[in-house]
């Protein structure tokens, strides 16, 4: 009996992750992504699974619809990735294919895909659709829970399954805890696994593992994490990086319940981050806590399969500036506070139509209630005497429902069409601005200045007065903006409709083709439609982009639509273990994309901009191959694989690039296997950045080209090391998608520069 499978999609079939022999999974006719998916998960050592069955089967017994599942498999080979512990959730997509991100915290990416980012990537954990619950975005979906955690990861760019779903343009990112184990009937489990790693760039360490206790029908699993790292160095005499640090604690316990094909299970689980620093925003997290609860509920039948998920979450956040910015107490710094609540349900029934069509249906609802203010402090003329409300009980809902169905018209061909239905409801309360900044300009003081600020440090003054905080004119303006926007109707409902059609098809033995088109619509996000301030500093608290300026919303934002067509050409040897090449181009026109207009200029270079809707494109091509080099017995098991990606956005109102898409760029990698020994060679190569975003000022960044190095031995399969060099060159090179380091000097500042040098190693038990 084997653990549960993580899987690896490439190019249209699954490779489950860390296996080194063939596997046979179905690849068509079932609810299998479309092109542009990847699926990969955290690599552990391959560990013995005493005493482990599926969690929702007996021993031995088949599922009850396997008679009517299609008859098609293909035999493929998964590639071990095993090298160093990440921080960053988002780390394990960063070999998919058309995948990239933009580094804000340490622990705190936002994901791309084919050049569509953040609140456009519908993102999953264990389930709830998760939005960050902060202006700045510095708690995302994938922040919120430990690599540890993940068994199971997707990610799937442009043409998305409808029972994936909806409300996203850009593609779909799910991750999933494990499923409950359970013992063979009579029995005892008792196992766990453990973590510990440690990184030299900036003293990097954190911990981790898990202990299950269970029976043949209960099992109660706990598991703990914690990550910490001080700023990082970057390369070359590039220095410090300011504000890069972070400290992060994980905790949750499952509890599984196993009655012959019904499985139950239930989560419950709490995340505190202290404080994460964002070299690219003004603010940093100063104090994060998100505890949630989620059940599950899993059962065969015999007309098929129900899945049913109810979940809940809050997250009180807290934004102010760490040391390197100043530093913050009670009379000093700017505390800005969020708490966030979600809630909601998903029910999802699969049900076989004879041996060939499976249909698929299934409903959604999800609330998401936020309050954003800006407490007073102490003894400032300027920040109070009240407190600034940005978010009054804003809330966003989201009802969805959608039809699948799935065919497998001949061994070789086969469909799949969905539709898809959502409703988004929206409002929010009356807003206010300091009441301070209004008094103090009926006196006549609105050119009072900075001295009015008595009792700040000197350097959260310079740093407050780069936000543009050097005069007090400010109140009037959003007096002014709070009257109108407190005056207007806000409450909003977008009905939206999506469409996928998806064909496979097996054009011989070494060429698999899929294509099809997808129509996504999204609807604007909270800060989007809802971000009133149109003063100098509280426009610049309203940014997730990281590129210094300031934002408005625009309660007219209509929901965008993006219209995306694709195929993927998957070459490959008839047994699909020697090699393999994709080949993947896509194209998306994005009516009403919710892009940017200047209305006002700001100091240092930066722009107040207001979301507005444009027409606008991406387009692109994304490769990847591999090829084993040798396998036998006196050198083991080499292998050669690359990927290659490339994308071009384009407004076409203000002809300018889209912001933060990745330029061309690649890696090759050579990976040798042999015995308990694995090493890897990598060479990472980006060019340089020239189409940019100019009316967000987006920096151009130089091509750059890192090695990386990496070397592992495990013992009897309960004790892995793995060692690894990263940019061994020490080269210095700045983010293309990182943004401006705006706690640094410059007019506008630079973009934030990445790690140099780094020494990492990661120790793995199982027991």
């Amino acid at each position: 009996m084997r653990p549960a499978l993580t899987t690896l999609f490439l190019g249209g079939v699954i490779l489950p992750a860390g296996q080194a022999t063939a596997q046979t999974l179905p690849a068509s006719g079932s609810s299998l992504p479309g092109p542009g998916t990847t699926t990969s998960a955290p690599d552990r050592p391959q560990m013995s699974p005493i005493r482990q069955v599926p969690t929702s089967l007996k021993p031995g017994q088949a599922p009850a619809s396997s008679s009517n599942r299609p008859t098609e498999e293909i035999s493929i080979t998964a590639i071990r990735r095993p090298f160093t512990q990440a921080a960053d959730t988002a780390a394990l997509f960063r070999d998919v294919p058309g995948y990239s991100s933009y580094r804000t915290g340490g622990i705190a990416s936002l994901p791309v895909l084919n050049g569509m980012a953040d609140d456009r990537v519908a993102t999953f954990v264990d389930g709830m659709p998760l939005m960050a619950d902060c202006p700045n975005h510095m708690n995302p979906a994938l922040s919120q829970i430990s690599l540890d955690e993940v068994s199971h990861s997707v990610a799937i760019a442009g043409i998305t399954p409808v029972s994936l779903g909806g409300d996203s343009t850009g593609g779909t990112i799910s991750v999933e805890r494990k499923d409950p184990q359970f013992a063979r009937e009579g029995n005892i489990l008792v196992t766990g696994d453990g973590r510990e790693d440690w990184r030299s760039n900036g003293g990097g360490s954190g911990a981790g593992g898990s202990i299950t206790v269970a029976n043949d029908m209960l099992s109660l699993r706990y598991s703990g994490s914690y990550t910490h790292a001080s700023d990082y160095t970057a390369g070359g005499r590039g220095g410090r990086v300011l504000s890069s640090s972070y400290l992060s604690f994980n905790h949750d316990v499952t509890a599984g319940l196993k009655l012959k094909n019904h499985l139950f299970s239930l989560t419950f689980g709490q995340q505190d981050t202290p404080y994460e620093g964002f070299p690219n925003q003004y603010m940093d997290e100063t104090n994060n806590r998100s505890t949630f609860v989620n059940g599950k509920y899993v059962g065969t039948f015999s007309w098929g399969t129900l899945e049913a998920r109810g979940y809940w979450q809050r997250v009180t956040h807290a934004m102010n500036m760490l040391a390197d910015k100043g530093g913050h107490s009670a009379t000093t710094g700017m505390p800005m506070n969020s708490d966030g609540r979600t809630a909601g349900y998903s029910l999802v029934a699969t049900m076989p139509l004879g041996r060939r069509h499976q249909l698929k249906v299934g409903s959604a609802f999800s609330h998401d209630g936020l309050n954003d203010w800006w407490p007073p402090v102490m003894g400032s003329m300027m920040m109070g005497p009240g407190a600034f409300h940005s978010l009054n009980g804003a809330h966003r809902d989201h009802l969805g429902h959608f039809i699948q169905w799935n065919a497998q018209w001949t061994p070789r061909l086969s469909t799949e069409l969905g539709m898809r239905s959502d409703i988004i409801m929206m409002n929010t309360g009356p807003v206010s601005p300091y009441q301070g900044l209004s008094s103090m300009n009926d006196m006549g003081m609105g050119s009072m200045g900075m001295g009015g600020m008595s009792g700040m440090s000197m350097m959260s003054m310079g740093h407050m007065s780069d936000m543009g905080m050097s005069g007090m004119n400010m109140g009037s303006t959003n007096q002014a903006a709070a009257r109108a926007f407190n005056s207007a109707r806000r409450g909003r409902t977008d009905d939206n409709f999506d469409v996928t059609a998806l064909l496979r098809y097996r054009a011989s033995a070494y060429l698999n083709i899929e294509g099809g088109y997808a129509r996504k619509t999204r609807s604007p996000n909270l800060y989007e439609r809802y971000g009133w301030s149109r003063d100098s500093m509280t426009a610049r608290m309203i940014n997730w982009f990281g590129d210094g300026n300031g934002y408005v919303g625009n309660l007219n934002l209509k929901p965008e639509v993006a219209n995306t067509t694709s195929v993927t050409f998957r070459f490959h040897d008839t047994d699909d273990h020697q090699w393999e090449a994709m080949i993947q181009p896509f194209y998306t026109y994005t009516h009403n994309y919710m892009n940017v207009v200047r209305i006002g200029a700001l100091s240092r270079g930066f722009n107040l901009l207001q979301f507005a809707n444009h027409n606008a494109q991406n387009y692109g091509i994304n490769a990847s191959g591999r090829t084993t080099l040798w396998d036998n017995t006196h050198w083991g098991t080499g292998e050669l694989s690359a990927t290659l990606n490339w994308v071009r956005g384009q407004d076409f109102k203000t002809h300018s690039g889209l912001y933060q898409q990745m330029p061309l760029n690649g890696t090759i990698r050579l990976h040798e296997h042999f015995g308990p020994w694995h090493g890897m060679a990598e060479v990472v190569l980006v060019k340089a950045k020239h189409t940019v975003d100019w009316v967000r000022n987006e920096p151009r960044t130089p091509g750059y080209a890192l090695f990386n190095l990496g070397a592992g031995y495990h013992w009897s399969r309960h004790l892995q090391l793995d060692v690894s060099l990263d940019n061994l060159l020490n080269q210095r090179y700045a983010l293309p998608l990182g943004g401006r380091a705006v706690s640094t000097a410059g007019s506008p500042p630079g973009a934030v520069l990445g790690m140099g040098r780094s020494v990492n190693l990661t120790l793995r038990e199982h027991f």
